[in-house]
């Protein structure tokens, strides 16, 4: 990894602990924790090839395996990503930086149908690698594939910032919403779903 990110430096020691604990909890209370496979899902045929960029404890990819997709989650972090090879069998869960992220290296050489950036990954990149993230997730992405970016408005990364750097990655933005379950975008959302496209 060339930076440390800021899942690194901003938070306390066993924080990737707590993070695989919490989830692990929601999902044995019943939490929805599908939302965002639920969208990403609509966007896609049966059968896609999806990359989870960012993927933690490989909840999201998960749901996607369920409903017939192969997924590949990528995590910069090996404690999630080890927690999300225990808890998900179906998905491949690999250990990759973003902002160096290249796939075919590691066995992955087909393009995917789509990638979603879920869970403040965006804001927990590091600093100054937001563009060449969202650039190396674009050229695993194929021609007319989307890439599905949510993230609080609150972190640090404005919205504006987002476009400019999904501009540069050769993206164009298609859609944003204010949730993962599609309401209306306004100025003041505190969270942010965009959908962006790879032109064809």
């Amino acid at each position: 990894m060339s930076k440390p990110t800021r899942w690194v430096t901003d938070t306390k020691p066993g924080h990737s602990q707590w993070y695989v604990d919490r989830f692990r909890r929601l999902a044995a209370e019943g939490a929805d924790l599908a939302g965002e496979a639920r969208l990403v899902d609509a966007l896609v045929p049966p059968g896609a090839r999806i990359l989870d960029a960012g993927c933690g404890t490989g909840r999201v990819a998960a749901v996607l395996a369920d409903r017939g997709h192969t997924v590949v989650g990528v995590d910069a972090d090996p404690t999630l990503v080890e927690a999300a090879h225990a808890d998900h069998p179906g998905p491949r869960f690999l250990v990759a930086d973003l902002a160096e992220l290249d796939l075919p290296a590691q066995g992955e050489p087909e393009p995917f149908d789509a990638a979603v950036v879920a869970g403040n990954v965006m804001t927990f990149v590091a600093p100054g690698t937001e563009r060449a993230v969202l650039a190396r997730i674009a050229a695993h992405v194929r021609p007319d594939g989307v890439v599905v970016v949510g993230f609080g408005t609150d972190r640090g990364y404005p919205v504006a910032e987002l476009d400019a750097d999904a501009v540069a990655a050769g993206l164009r933005r298609e859609h944003r919403f204010a949730t993962w379950d599609l309401r209306p975008w306004q100025d003041d959302a505190g969270f942010a779903v965009t959908v962006l496209r790879r032109p064809a």
